[in-house]
């Protein structure tokens, strides 16, 4: 509430634009995908996406991708969440496997960030996991399921640091709209904007 408060403060700062400022106070998941439904042969809308963790669900993801007309950019919990909840032993918990699913939209990301492994020992062979995934190949996969509901994905996104260099957000950018001229200027914007560091 105070958070939607200091929002509507916005209408004051910008008269010009009181008529267009709505704060909402809504799950954001739930508000987008109810936004993505309908009609939208004649509309285009740009969604900028900076989740608190990892909230932002896959369903969100592809509702968004699903009317060829919402282009998304979206900063993933690269190394403030995701990398971090990958134990090198694969040993992750039941409630943050699901956060993960839902984020990802699969479960297919284990096989991807974690092989199997065995130690032997003078009696036994323990099977287990090892993580394989680093920053780069986290980034990648993220990229790559993109690429499987939008039309068009930035192949350069951005890795965000603090200040002790330490990667936190992947800037990622994906086009909703199939036609080859939309696709093709769209991608060559988003791609100079991630490009400028």
């Amino acid at each position: 509430e105070k958070r939607i408060s200091e929002l509507n403060n916005l209408k004051s700062d910008y008269p010009n634009l009181a008529d267009k400022i709505f704060p909402i106070s809504a799950d954001a998941n739930d508000y987008l995908r109810n936004f993505c439904q309908g009609d939208w042969r004649f509309k285009r809308a740009i969604v900028f996406l900076d989740p608190y963790g990892m909230q932002v669900k896959w369903n969100t993801i592809e509702a968004i991708a699903k009317t060829q007309a919402i282009d998304l950019w979206i900063l993933f919990p690269l190394g403030v969440a995701v990398n971090r909840l990958l134990r090198k032993d694969g040993k992750i918990s039941e409630p943050v496997k699901q956060r993960l699913d839902e984020m990802f939209g699969t479960q297919d990301w284990f096989e991807a960030f974690f092989k199997e492994k065995e130690r032997r020992s003078l009696f036994d062979i323990q099977r287990g996991f090892e993580k394989t995934a680093n920053l780069d190949s986290i980034a990648e996969y993220f990229n790559k399921r993109l690429e499987s509901v939008f039309a068009g994905v930035a192949r350069n996104p951005l890795k965000l640091h603090n200040s002790k260099n330490n990667p936190l957000y992947l800037l990622c950018f994906a086009i909703g709209n199939p036609n080859p001229k939309a696709k093709g200027l769209a991608l060559k914007l988003a791609n100079h904007i991630l490009q400028m560091r």
